[in-house]
């Protein structure tokens, strides 16, 4: 089972659906039959939620066409059963361009908000009392449809501002602290605040509501993940690929069978291969290809390698990589210099050269 669901492209941007997203549909539709719901009810509710995540589209590429400002892409757009999420190529180092970036997203939700606060009598409905706003809104009509969706979108500013990584409050704080000082240190001091409203978070959802301790984790791993990513990047900042290269590794020929693939895997710790033929890098070879076809050792290594796959050239800056290391599923990339194969970097060994950096700097 695929984990996304491809519903096509906006500006050339995929727009994937994350299978647990129908996790969520399914426990509406059981919440609602549980409280003696109708077919009314339900399909007014499912209607609402795929409404909702029509406006986090929305809003992810507010952030994602403001990226593209600044000619950085991005990948895909994915929706998640707790939001969306934009696959940005990278997060802008500028502060200025980051806050820009940032804000775009809560903006479109503000707009939204705007249109349907003209479009429907809210004040009318705010001056009414408790028992006047619950009847009204009880009926499933497209006026309280409406209602429904700009309390939503006022909420999901609200919440998105909140500063703590990974959401957009937690950017928003770290780029208004890099203004003033480093980025590294704006990231340790958003990081720690992000870390501290999660465990607030995880207090309230183990007493409360048990979603919220679903939230507290990615708010926390993700808060250390954003301040591990920059301090990394700090490292690597003027170094290139030469510096981290593995160089002395084992090639085959797409004529070789998969036995001598094996064989170096047993007698080594190379897992994943270069294939050349005539001094041109022709295709890899990973792992999971060599254990997959493992029981046909007679198998030519040119009928299962890879051969669409992305070389780094030895003088290409460090922190590029890292972030096409991180952001690809095989990180395992052969290392060319004048268009010549002088070794591979992968995610261990790059790993292993920031440990050193970082012992350098101490």
């Amino acid at each position: 089972m695929k984990a996304n669901l491809n519903l096509g492209s906006v500006f050339g941007i995929e727009i994937k659906i994350h299978w647990t997203f129908f996790f969520l549909i399914l426990w509406i539709v059981f919440s609602e039959l549980k409280r003696g719901g109708n077919t009314a009810s339900i399909l007014f509710n499912v209607a609402l939620v795929f409404a909702v995540f029509v406006c986090v589209i929305l809003h992810e590429l507010g952030h994602a066409l403001m990226a593209k400002r600044f000619k950085i892409d991005t990948k895909k757009i994915t929706l998640l059963p707790i939001g969306g999420m934009a696959s940005l190529e990278r997060i802008p180092e500028s502060p200025k361009q980051e806050l820009l970036v940032t804000l775009a997203g809560p903006l479109v939700n503000v707009i939204i908000a705007l249109l349907l606060y003209f479009a429907i009598p809210v004040q009318e409905l705010m001056h009414l009392n408790f028992t006047e706003t619950f009847e009204i809104l009880s009926s499933f009509t497209l006026q309280n449809f409406l209602f429904y969706l700009y309390i939503v979108n006022i909420a999901l500013v609200v919440f998105n501002l909140i500063p703590a990584f990974p959401m957009d409050g937690g950017r928003i704080l770290r780029a208004l602290l890099a203004i003033r000082m480093n980025r590294i240190k704006a990231t340790q001091i958003a990081s720690t605040i992000g870390q501290f409203i999660a465990i607030l978070f995880l207090l309230v959802g183990l007493l409360y509501n048990p979603f919220l301790i679903f939230i507290a984790l990615i708010v926390f791993l993700g808060a250390y993940g954003e301040n591990q990513m920059v301090h990394h990047l700090e490292l690597l900042k003027g170094h290139t690929v030469k510096e981290s290269s593995i160089t002395n590794i084992t090639t085959f020929n797409p004529k070789d069978t998969l036995s001598k693939a094996i064989k170096a895997v047993i007698t080594s710790t190379e897992n994943n291969f270069v294939i050349i033929e005539n001094n041109a890098v022709k295709g890899l070879l990973f792992y999971q290809d060599i254990m997959e076809h493992a029981k046909n050792e007679n198998t030519l290594i040119g009928d299962v390698m890879t051969t669409t796959f992305k070389a780094v050239d030895s003088n290409d800056d460090l922190k590029k990589v890292y972030q096409l290391i991180h952001g690809q599923k095989n990180s395992f990339f052969p290392v060319l210099e004048n268009d010549k194969l002088i070794g591979v970097i992968d995610a261990v060994n790059l790993n292993e050269f920031i440990v050193f950096q970082s012992k350098l700097v101490q």
